[in-house]
């Protein structure tokens, strides 16, 4: 069996890395206005976050139409048998569902949709294994049977500089009053059943940082090995800085430099910044 693998561009894995790996994408729509744009296609993170300066106000999103992913996995039916295709978190956008949907009205490919209950380079870790498994010709059940495994240990917290912009969108979930005792704060967020929830309020960005690191040196043992990603909102030299620190520190982590790309910026907002990891063995 010939299995391709298909992620959202919420993963924000570069196009480079896509092809080297055989990895499929569908992307997600950012708004300004009356113009949509393509997520990773016609609109990356290096022009967004100049474009909301211009503009003076963050844009809409929108999931990838149940058309599009259609007709992405009625051109691999014609290479391929099955697909595993990979998603950001259920729980902030409907596009999980929507392959799901997508995957029952095409006949001619098996479809296992996986979603990860995340997003950004984390969800990207996920679509590079299944896509590693794929080559070296695992089935798809085993491919989710390891996906789901990862998942056990996959951890990310991240911070952010104005909260407005997940409450806003209804992407936060939690109280409403403990929101808004965060707006003036820098608090620690995380997922958790698939929704974006505070984990920690905290009084300032250095403090933030401080302890999402404090919380990777918690689970970091020993005798394992980990993937981690430092993401950051336009904020470069802030995130190679923390990566060289966390290398320094452990020799026993792999740490990948990534970024928060339009469709997640917009709900997050410029210079926030999030770490994340699994145990890789």
């Amino acid at each position: 069996m010939k299995t391709a693998v298909i992620t959202d561009s919420t993963a924000y894995l570069p196009r480079n890395l896509r092809k080297a790996n055989q990895i499929h994408m569908v992307p997600l729509n950012v708004i300004f206005g009356h113009e949509s744009y393509q997520e990773e296609v016609d609109i990356h993170a290096e022009d967004f976050y100049d474009m909301v300066k211009e503009g003076g106000e963050l844009p809409k999103t929108s999931q990838p139409s149940i058309g599009m992913m259609t007709q992405k996995l009625e051109e691999l039916a014609e290479d391929y048998d099955a697909v595993v295709s990979i998603h950001l978190s259920s729980g902030i956008s409907g596009t999980y569902q929507a392959m799901m949907t997508a995957g029952e009205m095409v006949d001619d490919i098996d479809v296992h949709v996986f979603d990860s209950e995340i997003s950004c380079h984390m969800q990207g870790f996920y679509a590079l294994e299944a896509a590693d498994m794929a080559d070296n010709g695992a089935t798809p059940e085993q491919i989710i049977s390891r996906l789901n495994e990862m998942k056990k240990t996959m951890q990310a917290y991240f911070m952010v500089d104005d909260l407005s912009h997940l409450q806003r969108g209804g992407r936060l979930n939690g109280a409403q009053a403990f929101v808004g005792s965060l707006l003036q704060v820098k608090p620690v967020l995380h997922f958790v059943d698939t929704k974006i929830v505070p984990f920690e309020k905290i009084r300032t960005r250095k403090k933030a940082i401080k302890r999402i690191l404090s919380l990777f040196e918690e689970s970091i043992e020993e005798e394992g090995t980990y993937k981690a990603t430092l993401i950051h909102a336009n904020r470069p030299e802030e995130a190679k800085e923390l990566k060289k620190e966390i290398e320094q520190k452990y020799s026993n982590v792999d740490v990948v430099l990534s970024y928060f790309g339009p469709v997640i910026g917009t709900h997050l907002g410029e210079g926030a910044l999030g770490l994340g990891w699994y145990r890789q063995s």
